[in-house]
């Protein structure tokens, strides 16, 4: 049996859910700060971890990342993608900054779900500014994730492979060819391109190598019809398989992305969308029923958090000690269309918590505090020896656990 001091630790791993709409500021954000606040109406479902996580109030992503809903899907790169090609890594996102330390550890780099998505506010974004579209189906992640290959499939998955890099081949080949012909600014784009398609390469290849190795088992029973459930049985079971995702280390980045509920809001007892009352006027009875949608998000937000602290590593310590998890959005008050203060709880990871750090301007001699100072700090405890992320101004020393 291994001493501790030859026990391998365990992986650190990374979960961004981020809700469109937001959430109602008052009933989000604590009135007091420090460690003895008073939890506010929509973090009460996570009473019992109080002490593991932090509620950061007054953070957000400056001029650089408005338009309402135009802005959310800046969330967490903290650049919006008409203006990507001005930095260097375009509007990467804090999750795939993350899987380009630890992707090629396992067998999907990162995972982007949805019980249903939005095409114009994706989260996750790639180093070139392309957005990645999240799976909506739960039938098909379950069997990407867990269902085994037969030999006909890996068979045909080789050939899949095969063909996809006989293409990339012909797409380097005519790149050189161009390559030779064009400007210094052409051939900067050139390179770029070269770049992007020895990325893709890399990708084949780590899932080429994967193909032997067999899918992890799970108990755990997924029905045929579970797609065409409603919102509010749904979700719960997507947060399932990202919690097995992680348990069984397919993954160690996941990005689950809330959009719109629909029409089958299920039990939900709400009168009108959820977009619409998002846009409440200070209505009252307005703000109470989105409140119970907003209320629900954050149930189902506590029940993963509460399986993730179930989840025990080899060491004995929980998942939830590993896994820093961040609850948000990009927009910060639906009802006037706001991508200020935005919304963010982060829970686990090994963070000093249990308080409500607040930046607003006031309280940091009139500064303002961007967001991506939060996923600086995020990266770092990642792992990644990095004092930058987009227009990062540093880190957020108040959340050292040491």
């Amino acid at each position: 049996m291994a001493s501790p001091k030859n026990k391998i630790p365990a992986p650190k791993r990374m979960v961004c859910v981020g809700t469109h709409f937001g959430f109602v500021p008052d009933l989000f954000f604590p009135n007091q700060t420090g460690l003895n606040y008073s939890l506010p109406p929509l973090l009460s479902p996570l009473a019992k971890f109080k002490d593991q996580f932090t509620v950061l109030s007054g953070l957000d992503h400056g001029e650089n990342a408005t338009g309402g809903h135009r802005g959310v899907h800046a969330f967490l790169s903290g650049i919006l993608s008409k203006n990507a090609k001005n930095f260097p890594e375009f509007n990467i996102s804090l999750d795939q900054k993350a899987a380009q330390h630890v992707g090629k550890l396992t067998r999907f780099p990162s995972l982007q779900l949805s019980p249903r998505s939005d095409l114009t506010n994706r989260m996750s974004w790639n180093a070139h500014g392309s957005a990645i579209p999240p799976i909506e189906s739960l039938n098909q992640t379950f069997d990407m994730l867990f269902k085994p290959f037969n030999q006909h499939q890996k068979q045909l998955k080789r050939k899949e492979i095969a063909a996809q890099t006989s293409i990339l081949d012909l797409v380097r080949h005519d790149a050189k060819f161009l390559e030779k012909r064009v400007g210094f600014e052409d051939k900067q784009k050139l390179d770029e391109y070269f770049t992007s398609v020895r990325e893709v390469e890399k990708r084949l290849e780590q899932s080429e190598s994967w193909i032997d190795t067999p899918k992890p088992q799970v108990d755990y029973d997924l029905s045929m019809g579970a797609d065409s459930a409603d919102f509010v049985d749904r979700v719960p079971l997507f947060y399932d398989l990202i919690a097995l995702a992680l348990q069984t280390d397919l993954t160690r980045i996941v990005t689950f992305e809330i959009y719109d509920i629909g029409r089958n809001a299920g039990g939900l007892d709400i009168s009108r969308g959820y977009h619409q009352l998002s846009h409440h006027g200070k209505v009252t009875e307005y703000i109470n029923e989105l409140s119970i949608i907003e209320k629900f998000h954050t149930q189902q937000f506590a029940r993963f958090i509460s399986k993730l602290d179930e989840i025990k590593e080899s060491d004995g310590s929980s998942l939830l000690s590993h896994t820093q998890t961040l609850l948000g959005s990009g927009m910060g008050n639906a009802n006037s269309h706001s991508n200020k203060n935005l919304p963010l709880l982060l829970v686990g990871g090994g963070f000093k918590h249990g308080q409500h750090l607040s930046f607003s301007s006031q309280n940091n001699s009139g500064n303002s505090i961007p967001a991506a100072n939060l996923y600086v700090s995020m990266l770092q405890q990642f792992g990644i020896e990095t004092d930058s992320f987009n227009l990062a101004t540093g880190s957020l020393t108040q959340l050292r656990s040491s």
